[in-house]
């Protein structure tokens, strides 16, 4: 099976129907999705064919890029774009197999095929019969396509995994931000090719060098695997190709198939050929130093500029609008935070050439008007898998001499909302224990409520902000947008608590408290507290008054 000219991959066409063709089918206007049965599948799925773009067919500047997105390639010059490199995407055989090790692991034990997914028990979980809510058993037998498929994932989400089992490139469960288009019925084409960075935008790390399919410094299976039982045995970016962070491989795996007619248990298809087993062996690639995937987002200690940065995890509570200033604007002298080379290239490279070329009279606008960042990605404790996170946001462009301007007060809208989210909750343990600061409990459930209920009116504020910037605002946050977000956030704020504070038997209700908790949050909201601080100030920085009068409450509180 060659995973370049085999049909292996689930397609959406526009007319709703699913079909397996081959990469090929992404320049097919009729294509619209890809339709993996998994979300890590569907993830892993973009970010194979964006590596294979963006290592067989890259555009050499902005100008190429914007070409290639009005014009995609016919299937003949995918074909020969993609024929240099068919060696290396060998799935089955006696040579070089796709993301397995060159050594055929026969001393290692058989295990089963579902040791690929990360979210199935590991042998730990079996041996002490913990596997209460995701049971073993659920996958047996699995055919070659969903065996690429999950290969692939588990090698660019590895986490750690025991004795010599090691992570991923960008660390164990790393977030993706991908840009998609904002048009739904764009075609896969359009939301693969934004992702695909220039070559002049790459970030260099790592050797320049003739595209070779059996280069292993690119493609690492097509070498002996370098192990890592040793000390200091690591994988650093000076020693490998520039691309090598799309096909990294930190598992050492060996598929092993057989003719065996089957029920797929991923993705429901009867198959011939099926994968039951596996083979997997301990002390892979050793992934060290500054490595940076262009597909993820960063985070450097600003007072340690030398230190390489570390990749974005996923985290309980989710992903919102609280993160999308660090998933999208630039800030590594005070936050530290980096999104991912793809994000910063949308808005720093491809919007400004578009920009630019529109002027002259070129016509790129539907493409390019309005996208979204699609972030996703496992939330995993060590080896464990939380959950997982998925979720999509407008990502929002401005000219670059003021993207400072809107970061600014991005943040300051996101921490007035994370310091009423957290008077919130304060007072939703007041009004419920007698003495709430031994309370016990996961109350985050409260932030989640909140922050999904404000989230709109953030994103309705964030286009407002772009549009204030483009109309040549750059002072101060426009006050209708300061005034409309606190209003906002103050009404749910109240509607959250009395639905909260309320929500436990009647006989059980010490009414005392609540009202006292709700005096306490309604001053604190209002401005009228010592503790609010932060209100005054917002509003102050806003342009508006607060309404109501001075008032004594003893709330003193602020988010740490």
């Amino acid at each position: 099976m060659n995973l370049l000219h085999d049909r292996w991959l689930p397609f959406h066409a526009w007319d709703g129907s699913i079909t397996y063709r081959s990469p090929l089918a992404i320049a097919d206007p009729e294509v619209v999705d890809l339709a993996l049965p998994r979300a890590d599948f569907q993830g892993a799925a973009y970010q194979w064919l964006i590596g294979l773009l963006q290592t067989a067919l890259p555009p050499k500047d902005h100008d190429d890029w914007l070409d290639r997105a009005a014009e995609p390639p016919s299937r003949e010059a995918l074909e020969a774009a993609f024929a240099p490199l068919a060696t290396a995407f060998e799935l089955e055989g006696d040579g070089p197999r796709f993301m397995q090790d060159r050594d055929p692991l026969e001393d290692a034990k058989p295990t089963s095929v579902s040791g690929l997914l990360i979210d199935s028990p590991g042998a730990n979980g079996l041996k002490l019969n913990t596997d209460h809510f995701v049971k073993r058993g659920r996958v047996e037998a699995i055919c070659s396509d969903c065996a690429a498929m999950a290969l692939f994932t588990m090698q660019i989400n590895a986490p750690s995994g025991g004795a010599g089992y090691r992570v991923g490139l960008r660390g164990g469960g790393p977030l993706t931000t991908l840009v998609l288009p904002e048009d739904a019925q764009a075609s896969l084409w359009q939301r693969l090719w934004l992702n695909v960075l220039p070559s002049q935008s790459l970030a260099r790390q790592g050797k320049i060098e003739p595209l070779r399919s059996d280069d292993d410094t690119l493609f690492p299976w097509m070498g002996p695997t370098q192990l890592s039982d040793k000390k200091g045995a690591v994988v650093v970016p000076d020693d490998m190709h520039a691309l090598h962070a799309y096909w990294s491989m930190p598992r050492r795996f060996r598929l092993l198939f057989e003719d065996t007619p089957c029920r797929c248990d991923l993705c429901g298809r009867e198959t011939a050929r099926s994968v039951a087993e596996i083979r997997a062996k301990n002390y892979g690639a050793n992934y060290d130093g500054p490595w940076q995937h262009p597909l993820t987002p960063y985070r450097r200690d600003p007072k340690k500029p030398s230190e390489p940065p570390l990749s974005t995890k996923g985290q309980p509570g989710g992903l919102g609008y609280r993160h999308w200033s660090n998933l999208v604007l630039d800030d590594a002298e005070n936050s530290g935070a980096l999104p991912a080379a793809v994000v910063h290239d949308y808005l720093y490279g491809k919007v400004p050439a578009n920009r630019q070329a529109r002027r002259e009279g070129e016509a790129f606008e539907p493409l390019l008007r309005q996208a979204r960042l699609w972030a996703f990605g496992y939330d995993m404790d060590n080896m464990k898998p939380r959950g997982w996170y998925g979720v999509e946001m407008p990502l929002v462009a401005v000219p670059p001499e003021q993207q400072e301007v809107l970061r600014s007060w991005v943040q300051d809208v996101t921490e007035l909302a994370r310091q009423v989210a957290w008077m919130v909750r304060n007072q939703i343990k007041v009004a419920w224990f007698s003495r709430p600061a031994d309370a016990k409990g996961d109350m985050s459930p409260i932030d989640t409520h909140f922050y999904e209920a404000t989230q709109a009116g953030f994103f309705h504020a964030l286009f407002g902000m772009q549009q204030a910037l483009l109309d040549g605002e750059d002072t101060h946050m426009p006050t209708d947008i300061a005034e409309v977000w606190y209003r906002g956030l103050q009404r749910e704020a109240l509607r959250l608590f009395d639905a909260q504070a309320l929500s436990g038997p009647v006989a059980e209700l010490d009414m005392k408290r609540v009202t006292g908790a709700r005096r306490n949050l309604q001053a604190w909201l209002s401005g009228r507290s010592k503790g609010s601080k932060i209100i005054t100030q917002f509003a102050k920085k806003g342009g508006f008054a607060l309404a109501g009068g001075k008032e004594s409450t003893t709330t003193e509180d602020v988010a740490p």
